[in-house]
């Protein structure tokens, strides 16, 4: 039997996961699953032309490149599973040159080459005063396959260059595969002078097919919701419990080591599958860590497993701020954890009065809150459909 990592289309990797109990099997995100598919297979078609005519086809006459393979605009409520089948897509696009992203970042992207381009022209650098042919032959030549996570127009300077961008982007053979929370016709709804983001909304549907996923249910929430999020005390039965709920979180992801570098250092995580990263108290409290490093942390996954809290005192005093520091970090990112620890949060400190003391008392509150479905329900973890 082929393990998960081994398929070669998203119904095989979906079934896998459904027969894994990972997912319950759903029609519509089965109908998704083979439009995506439909979209791999002519992904690898066009290569294949690609490379049996060399670079031929680059200077051959327009009737006969190799037509456009339509990309993939996927919309519907959140936790119906848009992000989890498109990332299912991506890790088996058989081309090197894509990217997978989430929309605001790659924003961000943009105007820091159209930036650099500006700059570039007013120092005499390049007689191209347009940044935008430049700027997407940059952005093309990285990657021709792009994946974008929360498609969501809010800021009026993006809504200005979508539709310039993208059409220089297409026009090179551009495959654009995103999800969203909405629709393409309410894209930047009662924005600024959204008269100006109407072209991008054709040029969309122009492009790319557009897939309403109306799954009937939560999946990923029903299931964040019933797993147990806070373990104690430490003894054989939490443990068991503990590895049993990472087994299900992870749902056959492979496990590799990772590195997350902050100010020029670099930080190692052993255990990470798929935005999901294992740690020990140990390794975030008995290191010398600090704040920065615990938002890069929260920053680079959205799920955290922490083992092995123990019940701190005043000869532990600078664990308990790492602790402390930990948990804001965690809380304010809506991150959400699985934890073991030696006793409930409010008896995890022991010391009568003092700064710590007060502080973790806040912290006792914040790992209460964290254990609610309210909680569950915001975090990251949730909205990574």
């Amino acid at each position: 039997m082929k393990d998960i990592a081994e398929r070669t289309t998203v119904v095989e990797r979906y079934r896998s996961l459904v027969k894994r109990d990972a997912l319950q099997e759903d029609e519509a995100q089965i109908a998704l699953a083979e439009r995506l598919d439909r979209v791999l297979s002519e992904i690898g078609a066009k290569r294949l032309r690609s490379k049996s005519s060399s670079l031929g086809w680059l200077f051959a006459r327009k009737k006969n490149a190799p037509p456009k393979v339509r990309g993939l605009y996927i919309y519907g409520s959140v936790g119906r599973g848009k992000t989890m089948l498109m990332d299912l897509f991506y890790k088996l696009v058989p081309a090197h040159k894509k990217r997978r992203v989430h929309f605001h970042a790659f924003m961000a992207d943009v105007h820091d080459r159209i930036n650099a381009h500006r700059k570039a022209h007013k120092r005499g650098e390049t007689p191209e005063s347009d940044p935008m042919p430049p700027v997407a032959e940059q952005l093309i030549e990285e990657a021709w396959v792009l994946c974008f996570d929360e498609f969501s127009v809010t800021d009026i300077t993006d809504a200005m260059i979508l539709s310039r961008l993208f059409e220089q982007l297409f026009a090179r053979g551009c495959v654009l595969v995103a999800t969203s929370n909405v629709e393409p016709d309410d894209l930047y709804r009662d924005g600024l002078n959204r008269q100006l983001f109407l072209p991008f909304i054709d040029l969309l549907k122009n492009e790319v097919d557009i897939f309403n996923l109306d799954a009937r249910t939560d999946y990923r929430l029903e299931k964040l919701r019933r797993l147990p999020v806070y373990l104690h005390p430490l003894n054989d039965e939490t443990r068991i419990a503990f590895a049993k709920t990472w087994k299900e979180v992870i749902a056959g992801e492979q496990i590799r080591q990772d590195t997350v570098e902050v100010m020029g250092r670099r930080l190692t995580v052993s255990l990470v599958a798929d935005g999901v990263a294992r740690f020990s108290f140990d390794e975030l409290c008995r290191q010398p860590l600090g704040a920065r490093d615990y938002l890069a942390i929260t920053a680079r996954y959205h799920t955290i497993f922490i083992e092995n809290v123990p019940v701190l005192d005043q000869s532990m005093r600078n664990e308990a701020k790492r602790f402390i520091n930990l948990v804001d970090a965690l809380y304010d990112s809506t991150t959400l954890i699985y934890m073991t620890a030696a006793a409930d949060p409010e008896d995890l400190f022991r010391s009568g009065s003092g700064t710590e003391g007060f502080e973790f008392a806040r912290t006792a509150s914040r790992l209460f809150e964290m254990q609610s479905l309210d909680y569950v329900s915001a975090t990251r973890a949730a909205r990574v459909e």
